[in-house]
């Protein structure tokens, strides 16, 4: 048993002072008033220091397991050294329920990455399937994002489907021409990002992408269908038009993850699908790639859920950046990395919000002086207290 105190409670509706949270076992038992409830002699106090005390984060896309496995892109460090790099990382970042979105790529004529090699790919699934039964600090996930002309991975894609390994699903299409990469100029400016390449081999990488083969609209469904059986989540990637929001609607898809557009991010949300953005976004100011401004979006309210993408300590500053600089609610702000991204994948019954009864997957944050930047001074993820730090002066 917990009891945490002196903290300043996230809920879904408010913040609270003055109250005591009480942990039993894996749940949030009660939230009572500062020092009404009696402690059993085994109970822990968890002494926030007047800092806040809210709910795990919940990241549903990043690829930073990628990153991990693959630093350089001859190199491949061992994928369980990885695994457990990776969430050490994650839990001083306050995520503790990650969705590692593994892609299942086609090979591609620029920026090789060994990692997204067919059975590279199989060992980290297989490796986050096993966390589920093994030591572990914190949820892992495997989002799978499919590139619809990867037409030779399509019948392992179902498997991981049928072997319930899979816990949401994104259908990607990164054409130059459209989506992400809808300006072609920002398209080569990436390209030479990476490459140091002439025009005329831009040129042709840009008349291959175009030209390759893609999956049937059925098929796309086919296996939209065996996920939905199964309750995982649909997401469509780069959103680009209305007639694309209507087509992805057509076969169940729930989520648009990186609307292209302000309005896009508009007419998602009037379609009922929940719609997600870059945290690292609001944090450098922008996209990387030109398009859709996240914390306009959020000001928007055209903005559900963050991720961290790329860079998992994004998540948590960007939180406390829109509270600050845009006047937001910080109990908004944190639903958008707490219980947004919950509901999204079907799992606020258990998560994504400090309520009696639900798992207790608590974080405490203080504030630092002088830069007042938010640090993660304690976690705790099914009940257990799984890090604490000591600041000194």
């Amino acid at each position: 048993m917990y009891i945490i105190t002196n903290g300043i409670i996230i809920t879904e509706e408010a913040l609270l002072e003055g109250f005591d949270l009480i942990v039993e076992q894996d749940r949030i038992s009660k939230i009572v008033p500062k020092g009404s409830f009696i402690p059993e002699a085994n109970t822990e106090i968890l002494d926030a220091n007047g800092g806040y005390v809210t709910p795990g984060l919940i990241d549903i896309h990043s690829d930073y397991i990628e990153h991990m496995t693959a630093p350089r892109p001859t190199s491949l460090i061992d994928f369980r050294l990885s695994l457990r790099e990776t969430e050490k990382e994650l839990i001083g970042h306050g995520i503790t329920t990650m969705f590692h979105s593994l892609s299942i790529f086609k090979s591609v004529d620029y920026k090789y990455r060994p990692i997204r090699e067919p059975e590279n790919v199989r060992k980290l699934v297989d490796l986050i399937d096993q966390t589920h039964t093994s030591m572990h600090l914190v949820r892992h996930r495997f989002h799978a994002r499919f590139e619809i002309d990867n037409l030779d991975e399509i019948e392992s894609l179902k498997q991981y489907i049928n072997e319930d390994k899979v816990h949401l699903l994104s259908f990607m299409d990164h054409t130059p021409g459209q989506g992400q990469y809808r300006d072609l100029e920002m398209y080569k400016k990436t390209i030479r990002g990476y490459e140091d390449v002439t025009d005329e081999n831009v040129e042709i990488i840009i008349a291959n992408h175009q030209s390759k083969p893609k999956m049937t609209i059925d098929a796309v469904r086919e296996i939209a269908e065996m996920a939905k059986a199964r309750n995982i989540a649909v997401a469509s990637h780069d959103d680009d038009s209305v007639e694309k929001l209507d087509l992805v609607k057509s076969f169940g898809t729930t989520i648009s993850e990186f609307p292209i557009t302000l309005e896009i991010a508009r007419k998602a949300k009037e379609k009922g699908l929940y719609t997600i953005a870059g945290a690292p976004n609001v944090i450098l100011g922008g996209s990387h790639s030109g398009n859709l401004s996240a914390s306009e979006a959020v000001q928007d309210g055209s903005i559900d859920i963050l991720c961290s993408d790329y860079y998992p300590a994004a998540m948590l500053h960007a939180v406390f950046q829109l509270a600050s600089q845009y006047n937001k609610s910080l109990v908004d702000m944190f639903k958008l990395v707490t219980l947004n991204p919950a509901k999204a994948v079907n799992m606020d019954d258990n998560l994504g919000s400090i309520r009696e009864g639900k798992k207790a997957d608590l974080l405490i944050i203080e504030r630092l002086e002088p830069d007042d930047f938010p640090v993660i001074t304690a976690v705790m993820v099914d009940g257990k207290l799984i890090q604490k730090t000591n600041y000194r002066t």
